[in-house]
């Protein structure tokens, strides 16, 4: 991207009290000036607690999804809500991304705020105001592509009314529901069909594929502990459901449905069975149209250190690499009332803590700097504010110790943080991660 685009002038931003953890003699410096100086995140100055992100990482988990997709053929819109980090976005681009899926038109906003042309809505709006705006940046920006889930025959009257007067189409797949349990999605074939003929009946629609979230498909408790390790049941079921869905394509394209269409589009894949998604992917049969199989997994920018390190593919399918997390929160100890109790400086405002409470890895020693494995402590709750823990017999923690968290669940700990470093092995912070929710 060049250099004048707004993503790289995100450097300009003025480095000050609205942003977490940023050492206090900062003010009046910019983010970029902050980058270059290279600021050691531990020696220079950073408060705690800080959430950061190893560079390393980061890079490596970038590579290895543009790796994963280019084997399998899939092309890839990650999905931007994870992280709402226009910086990762246009890094995703770099590394071989099709586009960005969004959730919201308020996400897919701040997108184009950011220059980003390619956009996947996996949702069915039926906000007026929102499709108007949509319209006008369709009309506005001949360059500006955007495909939109439509799942009733409502929600396409109500868009079209909305979008009745812009100047070219909206594109738009219909979302296939995972099953009873799901969230969104017309949930039988018959259902589809419908929506399909709804959006057939309007002048500013046009259906250009389907899609769906396999993640939905319904799954005991059991097979949840189980998804990361050889697969069971639950994976029948998901390619059941993917074959459901690339079926329905080739009777959409057979009844002539895609007609105006560039291509067909047919997407699904979120962080936890994207292998489902490449082998089914696979089978696709030759259609009328050039076929774009989208990929939207978003959380491997990042991953973790709980849910998605149980869960993510590359558990089943090692020999094509493994994810790494990225996320350390810093904290500090701020007070040791007892021998078996410690409190830190990090709560629910810093850390995720929907899926599962942060794990205690290292500790930095406030004398010496060292860091060692937390062996023999626990982080056993969060308040608003603090974080409690259990320490063994044994377990060296004092004071003023740093203590390193790995968090579960990215989508709940970017939204926390407004800038976070982007560090280096060795502490130095190389980049500031901006974020938009």
């Amino acid at each position: 991207m060049a250099a004048d685009n707004p993503v790289a002038r995100l450097a300009d931003e003025p480095a000050d009290h609205r942003f977490k953890a940023l050492p206090p003699d900062v003010d009046g410096r910019t983010v970029g000036e902050l980058a270059a100086a290279r600021l050691n995140l531990f020696t220079d100055g950073f408060t705690t607690p800080v959430l950061a992100l190893s560079a390393e990482s980061v890079a490596h988990n970038l590579s290895l999804l543009q790796a994963y997709a280019e084997h399998h053929g899939l092309a890839f819109a990650p999905h931007g809500k994870t992280c709402m980090a226009p910086q990762l976005f246009a890094r995703q681009l770099e590394h071989g991304a099709w586009g960005i899926t969004a959730a919201m038109p308020h996400q897919v906003r701040v997108y184009r705020a950011f220059g980003f042309q390619r956009i996947f809505l996996a949702n069915e709006v039926v906000d007026a105001a929102a499709l108007r705006w949509i319209g006008q940046e369709l009309d506005t920006d001949p360059d500006f592509h955007l495909v939109c889930y439509v799942d009733s025959v409502r929600g396409a009257e109500l868009m079209d009314k909305a979008l009745r007067g812009t100047s070219r189409p909206l594109d738009v797949v219909v979302e296939l529901g995972a099953g009873e349990g799901a969230r969104t999605g017309a949930r039988t074939e018959a259902d589809c069909a419908a929506v399909a003929d709804a959006v057939a009946a309007t002048g500013t629609l046009r259906l250009v594929g389907v899609a769906g979230y396999e993640g939905e498909v319904p799954q005991d408790d059991g097979e949840r502990s189980e998804m990361g390790v050889p697969p069971g049941e639950a994976w029948g079921r998901v390619h059941a459901w993917l074959r459901r869905l690339v079926a329905l394509a080739a009777e959409f394209d057979k009844a002539g449905r895609f007609e105006g269409a560039g291509e067909i589009v047919i997407s699904a894949g979120g962080s936890a069975w994207f292998d489902a998604v490449a082998d089914v992917f696979a089978e696709i049969p030759e259609l009328s149209l050039p076929v774009l199989k989208l990929l939207r997994s978003g959380a491997y920018v990042s991953h973790d250190d709980g849910h998605y390190r149980r869960l993510t593919p590359f558990n089943r399918v090692p020999d094509e690499g493994a994810l790494q997390p990225a996320f350390r929160l810093w904290a500090q100890v701020v007070s040791r009332p007892s021998p078996e109790q410690a409190f830190v400086n990090a709560g629910k405002r810093d850390a995720a803590y929907d899926l599962h409470l942060p794990q205690v890895q290292v500790v930095r020693d406030a004398g010496t700097g060292e860091i060692r494995p937390a062996t023999g402590v626990t982080l056993t709750a969060l308040s608003d504010q603090h974080g409690w823990l259990r320490t063994e017999p044994g377990a060296r923690l004092e004071v003023g110790d740093w203590v390193g968290l790995g968090l579960s669940h990215p989508c709940t700990s970017f939204d926390k943080w407004q800038l976070i470093p982007l560090v280096e092995a060795d502490g130095t912070v190389t980049d500031y991660i901006r974020t938009f929710f």
